[in-house]
């Protein structure tokens, strides 16, 4: 086996798969190292794909060539759209996938790829000489050698499990941990934290009684996640919505002393938007009942993942308070929920590259920069992986802005104002969410993927047919109607005919009305596809309030467009206040746009900095 590679990457988590694919199809030889090959793909928690923002970066990350859109696509059991009464803005495709399935999928995927070669392995070090990275060592005294490499270990690095008072050095699902790569990087004088996440109990779908709680259904003839599918959706799957309720508190109550979240044994931080049932019933102390999904695994086993119920109480505690819950009363727990800890990176060394500050061909993705969330981690994985081909090629790098993508604002996030806890993507993070919706992320961004050499001949004309599509459908809705076309329509919608000719996009245009009544009005409208409709329905309708967003874009790329030169000396900069000076350093700001998004750093020194960069051009 050969020894020497253009990349490596470690791990195979989602991460991982992007990056190792992203550089596949740059032509690059790259090895992919895990632990445990059938930890590939694998959905360590919950087995959904997409939801509120995630759905966006998925949709982002179909757009630049990815996979975890197609991997959701064909491994889907159940499809929803979330929001779907709320603006487009916040509508997000969510989908239940079969776990074993989606792992085969992505397994199958890096096995055939071209460029990519699979070892199972536990690496121990990275091999770093003038600050340059040159391979990495394994537990077996092997060495690899690389001209990059990227980390995206995920939550394995001197993981442990708690469940109760019981304590397991391990990563997720029984999977082993990386027990000396954390050493390697503490050697390397990275910032290292201690973060936590959880899980809930699975219980067998034969114990429970579905008749008490509410059927969460799917929905028909929704897009997919991927450009590139061409079949319909498998929606063959239920859900079902149960409470937990004064029973189920007050068992938590009584046994709160035996809670390692709050008697001590667990050190790390744990996400603020996910937290653990225990966690839920001491911060929110008015609330009576909280919300439990029960969501089936798979096609091929019976195990139901419980939703809202993420714990890490005792074995008995979690029985005692599965069975206060409506239609759990007998319902056997297969697997115990549990919370783990990891080793993490301080993401405020990273750069918006991925790359890690001061060691160059060195980067990093996925959990392992304190995000949380398989979207998070495949977003990131992609980024690192064309960043580090760049780099190898001696080409710029290829950064998003926080205006063009979610994948933008995400990596702004981690790099520009740091993490205090597990970072998830919300909508409410994005300035600019009404541009960045999940139906024209390829719009947005298939051209950069086809300059960036991600996205394939077949991928990219089906970009381009859809534009061509789009276009076509913008030209017909120039199309008038008389007033008597148009008043049956009208009146049925408690709207005033108009009395004159009315264009087909002004139809839209007006509050109440939608595509279904342009269909009413013109029959020939249904032969366009639904999707393609709806799009157009979005552009047409919201028009006016992203206008007035452009004007704070131009401002926003002219401060984008002002770079940072890189061997600035914040120390000699007069005017900028000390706080200032510690948080450029450490931040290494590449822009006057990410200087001024900098916690700590005011408007004041953002105008001393621009004046001393004009001054010294």
């Amino acid at each position: 086996m050969s020894k020497d590679f253009d990349l490596c990457v470690v791990g195979a988590g989602h991460a991982g798969i992007e990056a190792a694919l992203a550089a596949a199809r740059r032509g690059k030889k790259t090895l992919v190292v895990t632990l445990c090959l059938n930890s590939i793909g694998f959905l360590a928690c919950n087995p959904n794909i997409g939801g509120t923002a995630k759905a966006q970066l998925v949709k982002e990350i179909d757009a630049l060539g990815g996979y975890i859109g197609e991997a959701a696509d064909k491994a889907t059991i159940q499809i929803r759209m979330l929001n779907a009464s709320s603006g487009p803005a916040v509508q997000s495709l969510r989908a239940q996938v079969d776990k074993n399935k989606y792992h085969i999928i992505m397994k199958k995927k890096l096995e055939e790829k071209d460029n990519i070669t699979l070892l199972e392995s536990d690496v121990t070090d990275i091999i770093v000489e003038n600050n340059k990275v040159k391979g990495i060592k394994t537990n077996l005294g092997d060495k690899y050698y690389c001209k990059a490499l990227i980390l995206t270990t995920g939550v394995f690095l001197g993981a442990r499990i708690i469940i109760g008072e019981y304590i397991q050095n391990s990563g997720p699902s029984g999977f082993s941990r990386s027990e000396k790569l954390t050493k390697s990087l503490l050697e390397l004088g990275l910032p290292i934290r201690r973060f936590k996440t959880g899980t809930p109990p699975r219980v067998l779908a034969k114990t429970i009684d579905f008749d008490k709680m509410q059927e969460q259904r799917g929905e028909d003839f929704l897009p997919k996640f991927s450009l590139m599918t061409d079949f319909e959706i498998k929606n063959t799957h239920k859900c079902y919505l149960t409470y937990t309720n004064e029973k189920t508190h007050e068992i938590i109550r009584k046994n709160i002393h035996r809670a390692p979240l709050y008697n001590g044994s667990i050190e790390g931080i744990g996400p603020r938007y996910c937290p653990s049932i225990e966690d839920k019933i001491f911060r929110f102390p008015d609330k009576d009942k909280h919300q439990i999904f029960i969501e089936p695994e798979g096609e091929d086993t019976l195990e139901m993942y419980v939703q809202g119920l993420s714990t890490s109480m005792p074995f008995d505690v979690q029985e005692q308070m599965m069975h206060t819950v409506r239609g759990l009363e007998r319902a056997r727990i297969a697997r115990y929920g549990y919370a783990i800890e990891y080793d993490c990176l301080d993401p405020e060394c990273l750069l918006p590259t991925m790359g890690i500050k001061g060691i160059e061909g060195l980067y990093s993705a996925g959990q392992i920069n304190g995000s949380s969330g398989y979207e998070e981690a495949a977003a990131q994985g992609l980024m690192a992986g064309v960043n580090a081909v760049n780099y190898i090629e001696g080409m710029p790098p290829f950064i998003l802005r926080r205006d063009e993508a979610y994948i933008g604002v995400l990596i702004d996030d981690l790099v520009t104002k740091g993490v205090n806890e597990p970072y998830r993507m919300m909508t409410s993070r994005a300035e600019y969410r009404l541009y960045l919706r999940q139906d024209n992320a390829d719009l947005r961004l298939a051209q950069k993927g086809w300059e960036q050499g991600i996205i394939d001949e077949k991928r990219y004309k089906r970009y381009q047919e859809k534009k061509e599509k789009i276009q076509k459908l913008m030209d017909r809705l120039e199309k008038s109607y008389s007033p008597k076309e148009v008043t049956s329509v009208f009146e049925r919608k408690n709207q005033p005919p108009p009395k004159a000719g009315v264009k087909a996009k002004d139809i839209l245009k007006r509050v109440g009305m939608d595509i279904d009544d342009l269909i009413a009005i013109d029959p020939s409208f249904k032969d366009e596809e639904r999707e393609i409709l709806l799009y157009a329905q979005t552009e047409i309708k919201y028009q006016g309030y992203m206008k007035k967003q452009e004007q704070s874009i131009k401002e926003l790329k002219r401060m984008e467009n002002k770079e940072i030169p890189k061997d600035i000396d914040y120390d000699k900069i007069k005017g900028l206040r000390i706080e200032a000076k510690d948080k450029l350093k450490k931040i290494q700001p590449l822009t006057l746009a990410q200087a001024g998004r900098i916690s700590g750093v005011n408007p004041a020194d953002i105008l001393v900095l621009m004046i001393w960069i004009e001054k010294n051009k």
